[in-house]
């Protein structure tokens, strides 16, 4: 375990769902705090002793959407201003969310506050809020067991406001889990807004295909909005008609990406995981089968990538507590393994909800686990409090060096819509990309990129001027001929004077093969949204590889060049071969008048 998850647990290290004071963390229990960290005197006896050591909290950072202040009782008109500005700082670190923590001192010191202060506090915080034009709701109160005859209390507040230049905070979470474990169910339900009837109706409004619909199992990449108003209120199909209202009525906006959960669909799900760039990574186990199927699998790939992951046990009214218990413990098991290396946290309260999702997004070792039912609806409102407060994972500073770049827009859907015209979908990786704006798209198969005209654009089926980066949208081409385009093309700005290459080389470590790797072996390569063939035409001193050793490897695409990116994140495949890397060199095809041109001559190839 990290110095950071001992830090956020305050040294006792126990499950969220144990009943550690809802999940204020304590040095040594829960013990009297103090009005500083120095330790008072009461009654003659000192403060902060061995025996009764004060509760803290991790020091507060100066970056971050977590503010702690003691108390807010009737600052002066000066005071109050440095407040506000205080506010919008956290706001804009949180991309528009901010947590306060009144009752805490700076070095995390749980003192608390009378009831009469506390309620003074709020009052300020909720004028500091309407002064920015923001939102509070009140996340949780606690007790601190303080040496006082007065009561005194911690209240967390979540701050909301959606940022100037965006009309909703935006999270995107891929679906993960083995075959009939219940995810397009789940989603369903969420999106829905009603229960499933314990057949899969809830399902039926997310299936893209005739023959997904009679199977039941998804077999394509779709996309579900559920959103959240600026008070932590769910919006969703069950009173919004479309997802315009959905939008329009949301100030928070989680995009699941429903991806396939049956070994036949793999590559599928493996593209949807490296072209899409979810930010988190919702792994649903199945309570009656347990960790089956592609279970391990989805579980490595979300690790392979880096993708922080959360956990949700479905079907838990089909079976009983003892089977429930025995598939978390199976859970738990896995993730603490040395390869996992994770601490699961069992959500079993909102109080678990708020404090799983805060210490998620803080510290990469930590897994929250859900038990729920789509069809009973049991513990489904944790999950909904958890993705609620769930914060970005990307600061604003991060947000706005993107912005900066040139634009790049990686093509991961093409469509042709009557009285549109050809329509691609993908997300923006960097810069900003305007309704009308001018682009160039490719490679082709010759290696060129051909001009175009973003005609329209629209964000979760609503219509938008403006695309930032991070965000995914479809972008109307009008007349753009569709034969010319594919996926793990790039739309980019005609300044950018993209590099293509059909040569690159990886650093790479093999996760699994049956017998050796070696030259000449061909596997299915995904660098974000590139899928393709490619040949190893060397692997630098030495002749071959097996499972778990490292290399650099130098790949060869078979059909056509493609864009990469140095220090991409690669992932290659071939039947139970796999391996993960990063991008280490490109050898750049220029295209002259004979057609194309690799830099063979430049001496930069490292073998």
């Amino acid at each position: 375990m990290d110095s950071r998850v001992s830090e956020l647990f305050g040294g006792c290290c126990r499950p969220v769902g144990g009943g550690n004071g809802g999940g204020l963390r304590g040095r040594g229990g829960s013990g009297s705090g103090g009005g500083s960290s120095k330790g008072r005197k009461k009654n003659g006896r000192h403060r902060g002793g061995k025996a009764n050591n004060p509760p803290y909290l991790p020091p507060e950072a100066e970056d971050g959407n977590i503010e702690y202040k003691l108390k807010l009782v009737n600052p002066s008109q000066y005071r109050f201003e440095h407040l506000v500005t205080q506010m919008k700082w956290r706001l804009q670190e949180g991309r528009g969310e901010a947590v306060y923590q009144i009752g805490v001192e700076d070095n995390g010191l749980l003192v608390g506050l009378s009831e009469e202060e506390m309620r003074a506090s709020l009052k300020t915080l909720r004028r500091m809020a309407e002064k920015v034009g923001a939102d509070i709701t009140v996340l949780r109160e606690r007790e601190v067991d303080y040496d006082s005859d007065i009561p005194r209390k911690i209240t967390e507040v979540l701050v909301r406001k959606v940022p100037d230049n965006q009309q909703f905070l935006d999270l995107r979470v891929a679906v993960l889990g083995n075959v009939d474990s219940g995810k397009s169910t789940l989603l369903g339900v969420l999106t829905q807004g009603e229960l499933d009837n314990g057949r899969g109706r809830a399902r039926l409004n997310l299936f893209r295909h005739l023959h997904e619909i009679q199977s039941g199992r998804t077999s394509s990449i779709s996309f579900e909005i559920l959103g959240f108003n600026s008070k932590g209120e769910v919006v969703n199909y069950s009173d919004s008609r479309t997802a315009e209202e959905i939008c329009e009525g949301s100030s928070k906006m989680i995009t699941f990406i429903d991806l396939a959960g049956h070994h036949k669909y793999l590559k599928t799900t493996i593209f949807g995981l490296t072209s899409y760039c979810p930010d988190f990574a919702m792994l649903v186990v199945s309570a009656n089968t347990g960790i089956a199927g592609t279970t391990r699998e989805h579980l490595g790939l979300a690790m392979a990538l880096k993708v922080p992951f959360f956990i949700v046990i479905s079907k838990v009214d089909l079976c009983s507590k003892a089977t429930v218990e025995r598939t978390v413990k199976q859970l738990e098991r896995i993730l603490k393994q040395p390869g996992c290396n994770k601490l699961p946290l069992l959500v079993t309260s909102d109080d678990d909800a708020v404090t799983a999702a805060q210490q998620f997004a803080q510290s990469p070792n930590i897994t929250p686990i859900f038990t729920l039912s789509s069809v009973s609806g049991e513990n489904l409102d944790l999950l909904k409090v958890f993705l609620n407060i769930l914060p970005p994972l990307t600061n604003s500073k991060e947000q706005e060096d993107l912005m900066q770049q040139l634009t790049e827009f990686q093509v991961d859907e093409i469509y042709t819509v009557p009285e549109v015209g050809t329509v691609v979908g993908g997300t923006l990786s960097s810069g900003i990309c305007r309704e009308g704006e001018n682009l160039v798209v490719g490679p082709t198969d010759d290696g060129k990129f051909l001009q175009l005209k973003v005609c329209s654009i629209q964000r979760n089926r609503s219509a938008c001027r403006v695309l930032r980066a991070g965000q995914a949208a479809t972008l109307a081409l009008g007349h753009f001929d569709r034969s010319l385009l594919r996926k793990g093309m790039v739309m980019v700005s005609p300044e950018m004077n993209p590099t293509i290459c059909s040569v690159f080389e990886a650093e790479i470590v093999l996760l699994f093969h049956a017998t050796t790797f070696r030259k000449g072996f061909q596997v299915t390569v995904h660098v974000g949204n590139v899928r393709q063939t490619a040949v190893v035409e060397k692997i630098q001193g030495k002749d071959k590889l097996r499972t778990g050793e490292k290399a650099v490897v130098r790949f060869r695409f078979i059909k056509h060049p493609e864009y990469l990116k140095i220090g991409a994140k690669l992932l290659f495949r071939e039947g139970v071969t796999k391996g993960i890397g990063h991008v280490t060199y490109i050898q750049a095809i220029t295209t002259g008048e004979n057609g194309l041109e690799e830099g063979l001559s430049s001496g930069l190839v490292s073998f």
